[in-house]
This record gives C-alpha cells, sequence and structure tokens, in this order.
C-alpha cells in the first residue's frame, strides 16, 4: 500500500497535519503530545530539542533559545525581514544575508541557525508525528502557503523539506484550502455558486481573499494583509490590562521585567482561548515581580472591552477586502472564519453587526461551520492531495512548474426575464467560461418567446419610518417600553435586464421546456430550448 500525501498547514504561529484514512475521511493528525494546533516553535536545552507545546513553554524560561514566527522569512533577504515579530523569543541574525539564529548548545557551545535549517528541522518534526500516528514512511505532502508568498520562497520552501526527505508535490494557497474544506462538509448553498471572504486571523498576521465560486471553480477576485494584526494583538491588550491592574495594586511595574512580561504574555495566552468558551476566566502568577504574585479574574464582556479596537480592525480588515474586489456587501454569500483567533465569538458578533443579514458568518457559533476553524487549511491540503496521488512524477513536476494562466470571466450576468418583467439570473458575474447551466421551467404552455438578456445588479435603499405610536401610548407616561424612533434604511441587491442578446420562439408548449446556456471558450453564446414532452428543439447563438 502506497503511503499517503500529508496535508500541512504550516503557519507563523501554529502548524497543522492532514491526511486522507482508508475509510477516505479526512484525519487531523496530533503530535505525541495530543497538540492538533502544532506550535511552530523549536526550543534547545543543552542538546535536547523541543517542539510544538514543549518548546512554547521555554519561552518564560529560556527565551534566547527558543525560535518562534520564523515561517515569513523563508526565501526573503535579512534586510527585507521584520524580525521584530520574533523579539520576544531567540533574537534574528544575519547569517550570508539570510535571518538566522544563535542557539546555545551548552557552555561556551554556540549554533548559528539559518531559518531554512529551522524550518527543515520543524518540517522533520511533523513528519515524524505523522509516520507515528500512520505508521508508514511519509514521502510527499501538499503545503498551503499565504497567497502574497513569491516563488523563491516556495522554493525555498520545497528545498528546506526535501532535505528531511519530504516532497513538495504541490503548493495550495490558504484561502482556496481552507474553502476547500469547508465545502467538502458543508454546502455554499442550493446552486453552489457563491461570492465567499476567507479571513484566515493567525497569531501574527491576517489574511484575507475574495473567492468567487461557479460550478466548482474558485477565482480569486482579491486578496488582502495585514502583517501587523493577529492574535498577539489581543494577547497584547490583555497584558497592558494585566499590567495596570497588578501596577494598581502592588505599585510594582512587571512591563520593566521580561520574565515578568513573558509569564504574563503565557497567562494572556491562556486567558484568550478561555474566554472563546467560557464566560470569565481566572489567572495566577506566582512571584509576577518583586516577589508580588498576582490572581484576578476577568469576564468576557471586559475583555471584548479591553480589546474593542482591536476587534474593530479585524472587522474593517473584512470589509476592506470586499471593497478591494470592487463588490458591495449585499454581493457576498458568506464569510469563512479561518485560523485561532476565530474562535473568539465577538468577532463573528461584529461581522454579523457590521454585514447584511443575507451573508452567513461561518464561525465556529454556525451550525453549518466547524468547531476548529485553525484546521481547515490542513485538511483542504490534505484533500488536494488524494486528487494529485493519481498523477506520476512527470505530471506532479509540471504541475509544479509556475504557471501563468489567464481564465476570462463574464462581466455582467445573463438570464431571462420572469412572468411579471424581472429579469433572473443565470449564470452570474465572475463566472470563467467555458461554462454550461439549464433550467427546468415545468410551468411553461403554449407559444413562448424566450428572451435572453444580459443583466447588471444595482442597490437599492429605501427608508422604512417608524410605526406610528398609538395615541393611547402616547398618553401613557408610566409605559416602561421603549421605542426607536429613528427610521430605518434597508438595502437591497437587484438584478434588471441591460441588453437583449437572443430571443428564441418555441410553440405548442405542454408540459414546460429546459433552457440551456453555453459559453464556450472564445465566449459564443449559445442557447439551446428543448420542448420537454415532445424533445423539439430550438438553438440561437450571439
Amino acid at each position: 500500500m502506497s503511503s499517503p500525501i500529508l496535508g500541512i498547514s504550516f503557519g507563523n504561529t501554529s502548524s497543522s497535519i492532514a491526511y486522507i484514512n482508508p475509510k477516505n475521511d479526512v484525519d487531523v493528525i496530533a503530535n505525541p503530545d495530543g497538540e492538533r494546533a502544532i506550535p511552530s516553535v523549536l526550543s534547545y536545552v543543552g542538546e535536547d530539542e523541543y517542539h510544538g507545546g514543549q518548546a512554547l513553554q521555554q519561552l518564560v524560561r529560556n527565551p534566547a533559545n527558543t525560535i518562534i514566527n520564523f515561517r515569513d522569512f523563508i526565501g526573503k533577504s535579512f534586510a527585507d525581514c521584520d524580525t521584530s515579530r520574533c523579539a520576544a523569543g531567540a533574537p534574528a541574525i544575519d547569517i550570508d544575508g539570510k535571518v538566522g539564529f544563535a542557539i546555545k548548545r551548552g557552555d561556551d557551545v554556540e549554533e548559528r541557525i539559518t531559518v531554512d535549517e529551522v524550518v527543515s528541522r520543524h518540517l522533520n518534526r511533523l513528519k515524524l508525528a505523522a509516520e507515528d500516528y500512520i505508521g508508514q514512511t511519509i514521502a510527499a505532502t501538499v503545503l498551503t502557503v499565504p497567497t502574497d508568498f513569491t516563488q523563491a520562497q516556495k522554493d525555498a520552501l520545497a528545498a528546506s523539506a526535501a532535505k528531511v526527505g519530504l516532497k513538495i508535490v504541490q503548493f495550495v494557497a490558504e484561502p482556496s484550502a481552507s474553502l476547500l474544506a469547508h465545502a467538502h462538509s458543508f454546502p455554499l448553498n442550493k446552486s453552489g455558486d457563491a461570492n465567499v471572504v476567507v479571513a484566515d486571523f493567525g497569531g501574527v498576521r491576517s489574511d484575507a481573499a475574495v473567492i468567487a465560486v461557479r460550478s466548482g471553480i474558485y477565482t480569486v477576485l482579491a486578496t488582502t494583509h495585514d502583517y501587523n494584526l493577529g492574535g498577539d494583538a489581543l494577547d497584547a491588550e490583555l497584558v497592558e490590562y494585566f499590567a495596570k491592574d497588578f501596577e494598581k495594586k502592588n505599585h510594582c511595574n512587571p512591563r520593566k521585567n521580561a520574565r515578568s512580561l513573558a509569564k504574563l504574555r503565557t497567562n494572556a495566552i491562556t486567558t484568550k482561548k478561555t474566554l472563546s468558551n467560557a464566560t470569565t476566566a481566572t489567572i495566577s502568577v506566582e512571584s509576577l515581580c518583586d516577589g508580588f504574585d498576582y490572581h484576578t479574574s476577568i469576564n468576557r464582556m471586559r475583555y471584548e472591552l479591553t480589546a474593542g479596537k482591536v476587534f474593530s480592525q479585524f472587522a474593517a480588515f473584512v470589509t476592506a477586502a470586499i471593497e478591494k474586489a470592487q463588490l458591495d456587501p449585499l454581493d457576498i454569500d458568506a464569510v469563512l472564519l479561518c485560523g485561532g483567533v476565530s474562535f473568539t465569538p465577538k468577532l463573528a458578533a461584529n461581522l454579523e453587526f457590521l454585514l447584511p443579514e443575507t451573508v452567513a458568518i461561518l464561525g465556529p457559533q454556525h451550525a453549518e461551520a466547524t468547531n476548529y476553524p485553525n484546521e481547515l487549511a490542513c485538511q483542504g491540503a490534505a484533500l488536494q492531495g488524494r486528487l494529485v496521488a493519481d498523477y506520476d512524477d512527470d505530471e506532479l513536476k509540471e504541475a509544479m512548474q509556475p504557471v501563468v494562466l489567464n481564465t476570462m470571466h463574464l462581466q455582467r450576468a445573463i438570464g431571462l426575464l420572469d412572468g411579471a418583467g424581472e429579469f433572473v439570473p443565470v449564470i452570474l458575474p465572475e463566472t470563467s467560461y467555458p461554462v454550461q447551466k439549464s433550467i427546468l421551467v415545468r410551468a411553461a404552455k403554449g407559444d413562448l418567446l424566450v428572451g435572453v438578456y444580459e443583466g447588471e445588479s444595482h442597490i437599492e435603499e429605501r427608508t422604512l419610518e417608524p410605526e406610528a405610536k398609538d395615541a393611547a401610548a402616547e398618553d401613557d407616561e408610566d409605559s416602561e417600553e421603549w421605542s426607536d424612533d429613528e427610521p430605518e434604511v434597508v438595502r437591497e441587491k437587484h438584478y434588471k435586464a441591460a441588453q437583449k442578446l437572443i430571443e428564441l420562439g418555441v410553440k405548442g408548449v405542454e408540459k414546460g421546456v429546459e433552457i440551456v446556456f453555453n459559453i464556450n471558450k472564445d465566449a459564443v453564446l449559445r442557447v439551446t430550448v428543448r420542448d420537454l414532452k415532445s424533445g423539439a428543439v430550438v438553438q440561437g447563438h450571439l
């Protein structure tokens, strides 16, 4: 039996691994410590190397030998990297123009490691964890990367993986992988066509992509990135809140001590995770500063107020992605939340407030979304690994080559007029072609004149005036009922016919018709109307 192709999501903060098991299900693999979201951290104590959660614990006592947040440095020069993001751990140094780290492996023994070697060691640990779980040697993987990763970065990743016997057969963009995993378990809607914002909120950065899904084809309309917005920003707000509280109680500033800050940061991360599931969290830190212990509790409401500015930035980040795609919020069908920050209920609540009710916020609290948004990317990579498993080495090698593919898309919708003269879209805007769609009109009878139109969307706003108060209620001064007298502005998306393209006549229809729309690669539109009873066909093209 051939070994499966592993799906790996390699993040700055954490990584996940998955594969398709013999029952054809997607399994997210835990490392020997039981971690499914494995911290992307390496730490060294003498000759011992720690990885994952064990390495993360070393940030308090051994930060100078603990390597964090290194993923984005791969394939880039030292001058092009923001090394401040790993300041809480081992400081980054310049090694032959690349980012590296100087690690003490014992008394007077220093090891200088380039980021390429760090990535190799990290991927090797993930590979070993998968082999231990599956019981087979793993030789190939599909790896997710951000949409802004350059070819040089991908090449460097492939070289680092090859060094530990891991062949990257394909790179998949993180948003596409996450959406693929979601669509595998939950249908987007009845037609399958949708505009989706995939928002990935990680530990140190946030990424979003607006993806048009048409007949199973994913088209990225726009991407946006914020390299300073992530879970660390929420942690920083909590750290500052705890530091102020501690200073007020003990007249001692824990910010001046690196170890005290590391303790607060560790507890802030735990508090953030706890408040995603509970309404209150308690922290207790022994000897936080100058021998003073610290014990306090915080509820979810206080946390949301404390980090309110950051939560607003997350929501604004999503709306900015929609604007960049030149779409209106009413054009969006769903926002798929990914990454560890997505566990926080306030994030989904803010988006539900900002976006129209028609937009589904697919976070952990949604009935038709995964409870583990931080595992979507690796699941999508595993699904893609199954798709490419049947290709031979030559075909895979060709698939790895950089290819620029320009796929043509419709700018306007194509559809019909209903009985009331309203335009009904059949093929939506942003649909790539060639494409074919068909609809059944069983209610059609008699002689028909089928008009095919090009349509365009527009947003209509209308104001709903508040209901007039009852006269008796106005006179009741003791009434405690509160009413909002402000008028409500309702925005609705509508289509209208812009131009007639084709007109076809069909006589003597008794049991309805089937109308087939076909656009070939040369953008030629062909429309076929078939009588469901007689089978008679009428065709037209443009």
